[in-house]
């Protein structure tokens, strides 16, 4: 006797096929149909466009250089040294001029080579004559130069046209200007000594001074100014 089967077919339950280990089994591949089968009373069969595959990359299996420089799909970012994403809220330092410290040595150097033209002491000589007798005893009689404070018009009128020019370098934009800030404070106390030394030896007695005399201040004054003004600014960040 015959028992209907699953599908309606007469089988023995005994005659029915052992099924094979999945291993065994013939790999099918089921290529996509181009139409949906068309059913009877359906209307027109739609029809679907074909899609090519798309091969989808997990970023396990993207190579790992790719991932240690920081590349990616979507795109790339640069890298540094050590192969770390450059920071790009890291404060930059700027290059800029110290325009008020070098006008203000600028203007040391001109009240120096101003005072060339006008007489120090009243009834006495220009600082022109007086660097003359200076440069003389430097070549002549060096023991004067101390005896006779013939220096102090030296220091005076070479030391301004040192302020005069590391006021033209402090236009030059650098990140700091510090060090030409340090020498130019140097300068102007040799300036200031220059003058303030005469002053001692005269007992303090202004009312002997002359313009000349005047713009020897200026020049002590404006460059200690000007070297304090650079030394204290600091590099400026943005």
């Amino acid at each position: 006797m015959s028992e209907p089967g699953p599908n309606g077919s007469s089988a023995w339950r005994g005659d029915r096929p052992t099924p094979q280990p999945l291993a065994d089994r013939p790999t099918e591949v089921v290529q996509p149909a181009e139409r949906w089968p068309a059913t009877a009373g359906s209307g027109p069969t739609p029809s679907w466009p074909q899609t090519a595959p798309v091969a989808v990359q997990h970023p396990a299996d993207e190579p790992h250089d790719a991932w240690r420089t920081g590349a990616t799909a979507a795109g790339s970012w640069p890298d540094d040294a050590d192969g770390q994403p450059d920071a790009v809220d890291r404060p930059a330092v700027c290059r800029r001029p110290d325009t008020l410290a070098g006008l203000l040595l600028l203007l040391a150097g001109v009240a120096a080579g101003l005072s060339l033209l006008v007489v120090w002491v009243n009834g006495g000589d220009t600082g022109l004559e007086l660097v003359d007798a200076g440069l003389a005893d430097l070549t002549g009689d060096a023991g004067q130069l101390a005896e006779e404070l013939t220096w102090a018009p030296l220091a005076v009128v070479f030391g301004g046209a040192v302020l005069f020019v590391l006021g033209l370098l402090l236009f030059v934009p650098a990140r700091s200007h510090r060090f030409l800030g340090a020498l130019a404070l140097v300068v102007a106390l040799v300036v200031t000594a220059g003058v303030l030394v005469p002053l001692a030896d005269a007992n303090w007695d202004l009312q002997r001074w002359a313009v000349g005399a005047w713009f020897a201040v200026a020049a002590a004054g404006l460059g200690v100014l000007g070297g304090l003004k650079a030394l204290v600014t600091g590099p400026r960040t943005r």
